[in-house]
């Protein structure tokens, strides 16, 4: 497996929760109620798996060697993924302080609750699709296997010090069980 297979995998589970999102979306629009439990589970994901994990991958070890390799951060690809990171952030961070009052009840938190997990699913699959069309190809080509592989170890000692160990494969537990939902 090389790094970008890798952080390609890691898309997939991601997609797999954003399923679960938008059907949390379509329910909060239907009923105008939230469903905690799961959206509690879906934004601790998008905190530790998404930023921490897999952004994390990407912004200290990734984005770094395509600069070495002269790929522009400034005006550049890797300028729009780290700015499309920061608003994914942003999302998860409004998407969190309306959940309490959607929770007990708020239709107006209930609605933006819905509304900022339905922009922050779009602007998810848009970054995903960049990443695995534009920017993983390019590194592939950049990348000798011998670069892959120093990556993907990377990756590993960041997982096992970011989040720890067994962690990645809750998140996995996760996914399953989303999207059996």
């Amino acid at each position: 497996m090389t790094a970008t297979e890798d952080l390609k995998h890691e898309h997939k589970i991601i997609l797999v929760i954003m399923d679960a999102a938008d059907r949390e979306v379509r329910s909060i629009t239907a009923t105008g109620k939230v469903e905690a439990t799961t959206l509690d589970k879906i934004m601790d994901f998008c905190r530790v798996f998404i930023d921490r994990c897999h952004h994390g991958k990407e912004e200290e070890y990734l984005f770094p060697k395509l600069e070495e390799k002269g790929v522009a951060r400034e005006h550049g690809p890797l300028g729009v993924m780290l700015q499309e990171h920061e608003a994914g952030r942003q999302r998860v961070k409004a998407i969190a302080a309306s959940l309490p009052p959607a929770g007990a009840g708020d239709p107006q938190a209930a609605a933006a609750v819905a509304a900022d997990l339905m922009a922050y699913s779009s602007l998810l699959r848009a970054h995903i699709d960049k990443e695995n069309n534009v920017l993983f190809p390019l590194a592939d080509r950049l990348f000798s296997p011998a670069e892959q592989q120093a990556l993907l170890q990377a990756f590993a000692k960041h997982e096992a010090e970011e989040i720890g160990a067994g962690v990645h494969e809750r998140y996995h537990q996760l996914a399953h069980e989303l999207r059996g939902k």
